[in-house]
């Protein structure tokens, strides 16, 4: 029947430009979808740029109420199940057997140790200090990266031997040498963070929105056995403050910005999407700076200076 079909004739246009509106009705749906596009994009990069750089102040501001492993459960587990709830609404089919597994190693890597570990330093050393320290994880993704068999290219040896040299003159200042173990957490957290990143490409995992629902439940009720076994305190009444810090960590720090994440990596080239990477530390120091009456270094200045470099040499020569 669709052979036999004959389609309508297209009216022509009118010489005074009236029959002109069904010949622009498609560039000006075009242009408006596109317009659309460029302000999610922007809001999407500014929920990168300054959520996430605000999250290692929201982090510190939390402390003083809750553990470092019990607030990371709590904010994890607490996103992780709305986000949840939402796609089996969706009607999102739960992931097979395999899928769970790697969800399950990813998150605990990740989630677990990469962003509690992070809790675990800030309770002696400053946010800022922190965000410029974690700010290496490209670099230790490229390095695991290369002993899976895909070494990086000249060009970004260089960016990783400029970033690690930031990583050294960090440790050097007083305070990561006064803290040992917060400078220990804050070399391990990147570590784990870049190694669960390169150990889960190519592996079979769910949907991206099921998969960070996913790992952040197991994350989140990984941290929080991490935190029975430490024997942290779970407060009865924490200050509103640390509570407000760790509702906006949940809902923020997790669900709006993992949410504009997801959105950038399949609407913008790799580069941008990454490019918080080298923007959150001065935003996170800034932070600490203005709004938390935190000090930072020469040493640490300097260090961040040279990271920051070397993760851009790392994603420019990757675009």
């Amino acid at each position: 029947m669709s052979a036999s079909r004959v389609e309508p004739q297209r009216p022509k246009s009118a010489p005074n430009g009236a029959g002109d509106s069904p010949i622009l009705r498609p560039d000006m749906d075009a242009l408006a979808l596109e317009s659309r596009r460029r302000w999610l994009i922007g809001l999407s990069l500014f929920a990168l740029y300054v959520i996430w750089g605000s999250t290692y102040l929201a982090i510190k501001i939390s402390l003083t109420g809750y553990a470092p492993f019990a607030m990371g459960a709590i904010r994890m587990v607490g996103a992780g199940v709305v986000l949840l709830a939402w796609l089996k609404l969706r009607g999102t089919p739960w992931p097979t057997a395999m899928q769970w597994r790697n969800c399950a190693i990813a998150g605990v890597l990740l989630l677990c140790f990469g962003n509690g570990l992070v809790g675990y330093a800030e309770l002696t050393v400053s946010s800022s200090l922190a965000a410029v320290a974690v700010a290496a994880m490209p670099l230790y993704a490229a390095f695991f990266a290369g002993l899976t068999g895909q070494w990086p290219a000249r060009r970004d040896a260089y960016g990783l031997a400029l970033g690690f040299t930031g990583v050294v003159l960090l440790n050097l200042g007083g305070e990561l040498r006064a803290s040992p173990l917060g400078a220990l957490a804050l070399v391990a957290a990147p570590m784990a963070w870049a190694y669960g990143s390169v150990w889960s490409r190519g592996r079979d995992l769910p949907d991206p929105w099921m998969n960070t629902a996913l790992q952040m439940v197991i994350g989140g009720i990984a941290q929080g056995l991490v935190s029975l076994a430490l024997g942290e305190a779970w407060p009865e009444s924490p200050p509103w403050q640390a509570t407000a810090a760790l509702a906006y960590l949940a809902v923020f720090g997790s669900l709006v910005a993992f949410t504009a994440y997801l959105y950038l990596l399949r609407t913008v080239r790799p580069a941008l999407a990454t490019s918080y990477a080298y923007v959150n530390p001065p935003v996170a120091v800034l932070l600490g700076v203005l709004l938390a009456g935190e000090s930072v270094g020469g040493f640490e200045i300097a260090a961040m200076v040279v990271v920051v470099a070397g993760v851009a040499v790392i994603l420019r020569n990757r675009t």
